[in-house]
């Protein structure tokens, strides 16, 4: 049988965190005892520097149940982190890997059924929402733009699906090979292949806590999945520059004909207009062009994605 590992990364979640592991921890034993996985699975939380009880919390758990283990990041290295985080150190332990959030939206009777279709012989197995009845009508409007958005710059997303999904041991091995510090996993999964499947659930509201992921972060997660995958942004200020030009244009054939008609014009307003209109693409285009600047900066200074100040999978061999 194969170890099953479900990586769960954690910031701030000490009122949802105590019903997330014992939700989590009977999934797990249930599975166990209808040998689907091997008992030493193991349910691993990433603490992603938190400021509350949530470590403590992990290691009280992990004291009480063989199950539960837990890393703990020196400081808050961002969502994606402590998931690629999570999934490195726990890679020597599992042979199948189950990443979900700790606030129990996502439905944990699903995992059963990913592990069937494991057993079926798919390596990638896509948690993909059947619908969006939890979100506001901007959210869901917003969350079928970007997926549009992204389809049509060329890089391949599974729709609705977040990053509740399961990865065989060798889809791991060829994500760690990713290096990159800008991570946006739902578009990197799907680039390394391998056979694929998706498993429908209805996401929950959240019980306990507050969302983690304001629209800010949504939005920042969004920009960079676009950069991280795709020139289209700059492709985009170009074609932008061509419109400029061929405005400006138009410009200069609506002045000569206002002039030859001998309409009295100062020019004062055609000229502000155009100052204005090329100063914000200008900016527009010094902007996405310093973005892409920035990820470049990052890239090559070659800093670590996470730092692991504590590790109970270590102390648990």
């Amino acid at each position: 049988m194969k170890k099953l590992v479900i990586v769960v990364p954690a910031y701030n979640e000490e009122e949802s965190l105590p019903k997330s592991l014992d939700v989590l921890s009977d999934v797990l034993k249930d599975m166990v005892k209808e040998k689907k996985i091997d008992e030493d699975s193991k349910l691993v939380i990433v603490n992603d520097g938190s400021k509350d009880k949530t470590w403590s919390i992990i290691e009280e758990a992990a004291k009480k149940n063989t199950h539960i283990s837990g890393i703990n990041f020196s400081r808050n290295f961002g969502h994606q982190n402590a998931v690629i985080g999570g999934l490195t150190a726990a890679r020597p332990y599992g042979d199948v890997f189950i990443t979900i959030d700790a606030d129990l939206q996502d439905d944990v009777n699903a995992i059963p059924k990913m592990v069937d279709e494991y057993l079926n012989g798919y390596d990638v197995v896509y948690g993909v929402r059947s619908a969006r009845a939890t979100d506001t009508r901007f959210k869901r409007w917003t969350a079928e733009g970007f997926y549009a958005l992204m389809n049509k710059i060329g890089v391949e997303m599974i729709p609705d699906a977040a990053d509740f999904r399961l990865t065989s041991g060798r889809v791991v091995d060829e994500l760690l090979k990713y290096k990159e510090r800008n991570l946006f996993l739902r578009g990197l999964i799907p680039k390394i292949g391998f056979p694929s499947t998706k498993v429908y659930y209805a996401r929950k509201e959240r019980e306990l806590g507050e969302s983690k992921y304001p629209l800010r972060k949504m939005l920042a997660l969004a920009w960079n999945g676009i950069t991280s995958f795709s020139v289209a942004p700059m492709h985009f200020v170009l074609g932008l520059g061509v419109l400029t030009i061929l405005i400006s244009f138009g410009m200069m054939v609506y002045s000569a004909v206002q002039y030859f008609l001998g309409h009295a014009i100062a020019g004062w307003s055609s000229i502000m207009v155009s100052i204005w209109f090329l100063g914000g693409i200008q900016l527009i285009g010094l902007s996405i062009m310093g973005e892409y600047l920035g990820k470049v900066f990052n890239e090559a200074k070659g800093r670590p994605r996470f730092i692991i100040q504590d590790n109970l999978l270590k102390d648990k061999k």
